[in-house]
């Protein structure tokens, strides 16, 4: 039968009373540090410069993450999730199509740095595959400066690609920016398909608040771009995507407007989403945030939460990256 042995073996088991004990084998031997390298690298571990170089690093690293904790969360509370949609039909990686999305996502956000909406189409001409043309477009709410649109068109490219991995068609509508792309060219198309609408659970029974509400969305019907009106104690505000004719623009809020009636009856609050444009009013200045859309608002927070987390775990990385390099490089000196 084989036998095996862990180490080295030598001679028989038994010893003889005159058979001297073997000897412990000497340690394997170790490379030899110069009392010059000893010296150096002691000096640097204990060099009050170097302690206080990680302190200091760790201590901006965290001040930078705490930062970027705070202003990513205030963004999210000016940019509030409202919907989310994606296709069923999927795209492979590293096709042209997701070569000519990420192209489009990414003139999104420039171009947002610079004007408040934008359409693009990507990969359409004669020479390209049938299936790899993207169309796309943003806008951002009427009154955001462009600043806010840049931060908000940037949370949603972010949001949207996280929601809808791998969708050939999306849309994510933030409350100061919207997102959308296709596979199919939607550019400058009416649709009124509702997309989204929230009702407030509160209700309202004052005859004046009615009143007062029809008058300001009749005034919003009117809009062709983007318009807010109020009147007393009832506020309202409408918008169309800048890819519709005026004409267009008047269809679709006049459709927005009567859903907003049938849809949400005598709620103190509503939204109606159409694909293309957008109204709704509160009073008071209030907005309930009970509706029966709250799955929606869900979304919203778990993909803000993701996109935190990853930041975050991003920072901690470089910062365990840095200290290893640092102690590393102080020891092979």
């Amino acid at each position: 039968m084989n036998s095996f042995f862990i180490g080295k073996f030598e001679g028989s088991t038994s010893k003889s009373k005159d058979q001297k004990a073997p000897k412990a084998s000497s340690p394997s031997p170790t490379r030899k540090t110069s009392p010059r390298s000893k010296r150096w690298r002691k000096k640097n571990l204990q060099h009050p410069y170097f302690h206080k170089a990680i302190v200091s690093l760790t201590l901006n690293l965290s001040s930078l993450f705490l930062l970027f904790s705070s202003l990513y969360a205030h963004q999210v509370k000016s940019y509030i999730f409202t919907y989310g949609g994606c296709s069923q039909e999927k795209y492979q990686p590293k096709t042209p199509f997701d070569a000519n999305l990420k192209s489009l996502l990414s003139s999104i956000v420039s171009s947002a740095s610079q004007s408040t909406f934008n359409s693009f189409d990507t990969g359409n001409g004669t020479s390209a595959p049938p299936d790899a043309a993207v169309y796309g477009l943003y806008q951002c709410r009427g009154d955001l400066k462009t600043t806010e649109c840049a931060g908000c068109t940037q949370n949603a490219v972010t949001q949207i690609t996280l929601l809808c991995p791998y969708c050939r068609g999306a849309s994510l509508q933030l409350d100061g920016c919207f997102v959308r792309y296709e596979s199919f060219d939607f550019l400058g198309k009416q649709d009124t398909n509702l997309t989204h609408k929230k009702c407030s659970g509160s209700t309202s029974s004052d005859v004046e608040f009615f009143k007062r509400r029809d008058d300001v969305i009749a005034d919003l019907e009117t809009a062709t771009g983007f318009r807010v009106s109020s009147l007393g104690l009832v506020e309202g505000v409408a918008q169309c995507l800048g890819d519709l004719s005026s004409a267009d623009c008047s269809s679709c809020l006049s459709e927005a407007v009567a859903k907003l009636k049938n849809l949400c009856g005598s709620a103190a609050a509503a939204d109606v989403y159409l694909a293309k444009c957008y109204a709704k009013y509160w009073a008071s200045g209030y907005y309930d945030s009970s509706s029966d859309s709250s799955s929606d608002d869900e979304v919203g927070k778990s993909v803000a939460i993701i996109v935190g987390v990853l930041a975050g775990l991003a920072i901690v990385v470089v910062l365990l990256s840095f200290l290893r390099k640092a102690m590393g490089r102080t020891q092979e000196g």
